[in-house]
């Protein structure tokens, strides 16, 4: 993972997780993918990380985190990163 890569924790079933990666996808952001449901190491990662059991779980590569972020709060991170 480079310095500028986001991970994101999610489950193709989860709605803001599909939300998020809309997102993610429509601003051209780099970021990898970890599908929780496919993956229980992960998705034990994912809950180690947000204290709880919600997705997605987004990771910044400056080590901070959200959990079930809002538009505005994954577009107003991104921006402080310089990711937009």
């Amino acid at each position: 993972m480079s310095d500028t890569t986001i991970r994101m924790y999610g489950a193709d079933w989860c709605g803001d997780c599909r939300r998020t990666k809309h997102q993610l996808d429509g601003l051209g952001v780099a970021y990898e993918y970890i599908d929780v449901a496919a993956d229980e190491a992960a998705a034990q990662e994912a809950q180690r990380i947000a204290g709880r059991q919600n997705i997605p779980v987004v990771v910044y590569p400056d080590g901070s985190h959200h959990v079930e972020p809002s538009n505005p709060e994954l577009q107003a991170k991104l921006e402080e990163l310089a990711l937009v």
